[in-house]
C-alpha cells in the first residue's frame, strides 16, 4: 500500500512539475538543429521559422547547422539531447523515411528517438543542368546519358536526401546509368554544379531558383505530380515523358522523445502561428515552398505514408550506404 501511495505521489509530483514547467517555458534560448549546411532549402526554412518563433516565444531560437550523412549527424545530436523543449530538430521526409531504408546501420532511429511537433513546408525539386550541357529538355538529357553511359554526373545534397532519391528514381524508371556525386548539403553541391564540376542536379527549388533566374543554371523540369507555382512554364518530369515519375520532400519540426506533451503542444502552436506570419508567407512562397502547417498527429501520419512510399523505391533502386 505504501509503495503504491508513493508511486502515485511521485507520478502526481512529476505531472505537476511538467505542467508548471510548461507554463513558464521557455526560460532560456532554444536551439534549432538544421542537419544541412547554410544556404540550402532546409537551412532557409529553418532560419525563417526560427525568426518567427523567436518573436512569439519570448526567447531567441537560434539555428545550429550540423550537416553530414544525409541529415543523420544532426539527427543524432538532436536525439541525444535532453527532452526539455530546448532542442528542436528540422527533420525532412527523407530523414524519416528514406534514411532508414538506405543506410545499412542507422546511428539512431528517427521514428523512435524523435517525435513530431509540426509539419511546416513542402516543395518539389527541379532538374537543372550546367549551361555547358547540351540539353534543353528531359528527352535531350535521356539521349545524352544513353549515348554516354556512366560518364554524366548528377550532384546531390547527400546520400538519402530527396535530391539523391529523385535522381535514383529517374535512373530506375528510365534505365539509365548516371553517376551520383553526394555532397554535404545542397549549397556545396550547387557550387560545384555552377562551376561545371558536375553536369546536373535534381535540386530543391528554393536553392536552385536564384541561379535559374540569373541564367546560371538551365531548368528542364520539376519533380512533383503537377507543375510548380514557382516555375509554372516548366513541365513535370512525368509530363516530359517519364511516366510514373513523382518526387518531392517536406520539412517539419521534431523534438527528442520524452519531451513533455505540454511543451510539444506549445511549440506546435507557436510554429503554426509562425507559418501564418506575413513575412514567413512572403519569403516561403517567393522561393517556391508550399506552406503546410500540421498538428503532431498529422505529421506522424505523413511520416507513415512516406515510409510506405519510399521504402520500396529505395529497395528497387539498389542504393545502399554503409
Amino acid at each position: 500500500m505504501k509503495f503504491r501511495f508513493r508511486a502515485l505521489l511521485g507520478a502526481l509530483i512529476a505531472a505537476t512539475s511538467f505542467a508548471a514547467h510548461a507554463q513558464t517555458y521557455p526560460t532560456k534560448p532554444i536551439r534549432l538543429i538544421c542537419p544541412f549546411p547554410p544556404g540550402g532549402a532546409v537551412d532557409i526554412a529553418s532560419r525563417a521559422i526560427a525568426a518567427e518563433m523567436s518573436k512569439t516565444l519570448g526567447q531567441p531560437v537560434t539555428v545550429e547547422n550540423r550537416p553530414g550523412a544525409g541529415g543523420n549527424v544532426g539527427g543524432i545530436e538532436a536525439a541525444r539531447s535532453a527532452p526539455d523543449g530546448y532542442t528542436l530538430f528540422m527533420t525532412t521526409s527523407g530523414i524519416q523515411a528514406i534514411n532508414p531504408a538506405l543506410y545499412k546501420k542507422m546511428p539512431f532511429d528517427p521514428n523512435k528517438d524523435l517525435v513530431p511537433v509540426a509539419g511546416l513546408v513542402s516543395l518539389s525539386n527541379v532538374l537543372v543542368v550546367h549551361p555547358s550541357v547540351k540539353a534543353n529538355s528531359v528527352s535531350d538529357v535521356l539521349a545524352l546519358v544513353r549515348a554516354n553511359p556512366g560518364t554524366i554526373t548528377y550532384a546531390s545534397s547527400g546520400n538519402g536526401t530527396s535530391i539523391h532519391m529523385s535522381g535514383e528514381m529517374f535512373k530506375h524508371i528510365t534505365g539509365t546509368n548516371i553517376v551520383h556525386v553526394p555532397y554535404k548539403g545542397s549549397a556545396p553541391a550547387v557550387t560545384d554544379l555552377l562551376g561545371g564540376q558536375v553536369q546536373m542536379m535534381f535540386d530543391n527549388i528554393p536553392s536552385a531558383l536564384p541561379h535559374i533566374k540569373a541564367g546560371k543554371l538551365r531548368a528542364l523540369a520539376t519533380t512533383g505530380a503537377k507543375r510548380d507555382p514557382a516555375l509554372p512554364d516548366l513541365p513535370t518530369i512525368a509530363e516530359a515523358g517519364v511516366a510514373g515519375y513523382e518526387s518531392g520532400v517536406w520539412f517539419g519540426l521534431s523534438v527528442p522523445a520524452g519531451t513533455p506533451k505540454e511543451i510539444i503542444a506549445k511549440l506546435n502552436a507557436e510554429a503554426i502561428k509562425g507559418t501564418k506570419s506575413p513575412d514567413f508567407v512572403k519569403r516561403m512562397t517567393e522561393l517556391g515552398y508550399v506552406i503546410m502547417p500540421t498538428s503532431p498527429e498529422q505529421m506522424a501520419e505523413m511520416i507513415r505514408a512516406e515510409i510506405a512510399r519510399w521504402g520500396p523505391v529505395v529497395k528497387a533502386s539498389g542504393a545502399t550506404v554503409d
